[in-house]
């Protein structure tokens, strides 16, 4: 299964019907690791699918893989990249960085002028964001966008980021500023 081929590539209609299974992952794959995540809907990863703001991974049978989407805020300002999820029958391939690789290329060619973030609390995605350009930064460097951190109230850690009046919490934010 090491040379397992994957097809990675903007997310259309067409996989609307992984939505579902994605959002279920990313919800089991958080509980498993003890972290918070943003819960997303099925709606809401379709709506990201339909606007091309989302890569897809799949095998070269069809079956999902992985998957990330984009979302700009502060009037295309900033993009996050976020929902990083790997299928674990596809894990220790290397796919995470390859899907990284592709979401960043979709968020530089919808948005080549803005900041690209991510907050995560995982070793190996902090390494794949460094490996693109990324740096660590205080959260007070991301975007102010007040529905961007309503998004972490479904995070088991939302308490403790209000609780430090959302200059900090338990990820890492993550920025890469494009050159001028």
């Amino acid at each position: 299964m090491f040379n397992q081929k994957f097809i990675i590539k903007p997310a259309g209609e067409e996989h609307c019907q992984y939505a579902e299974t994605i959002t279920n992952e990313m919800e089991q794959s958080a509980q498993a690791r003890g972290t918070g995540i943003a819960k997303r809907s099925p709606e809401y990863i379709k709506t990201k699918m339909r606007e091309g703001k989302a890569v897809i991974a799949l095998t070269n049978t069809g079956e999902w893989a992985g998957f990330c989407y984009i979302e700009a805020w502060g009037h295309g300002k900033f993009v996050a990249n976020s929902g990083l999820i790997v299928s674990p029958n596809f894990r220790k391939f290397g796919l995470a960085r390859e899907i990284k690789k592709e979401v960043f290329k979709l968020s530089r060619k919808k948005y080549p002028d803005s900041k690209i973030f991510g907050l995560t609390t995982g070793a190996a995605v902090m390494k794949i964001n460094s490996e693109l350009g990324y740096y660590p930064v205080s959260y007070s460097d991301l975007t102010t966008d007040e529905d961007f951190w309503k998004g972490c109230q479904s995070c088991v850690n939302y308490p403790i980021l209000m609780s430090k009046n959302r200059s900090n919490c338990l990820c890492t934010a993550m920025l890469y500023e494009p050159k001028t």
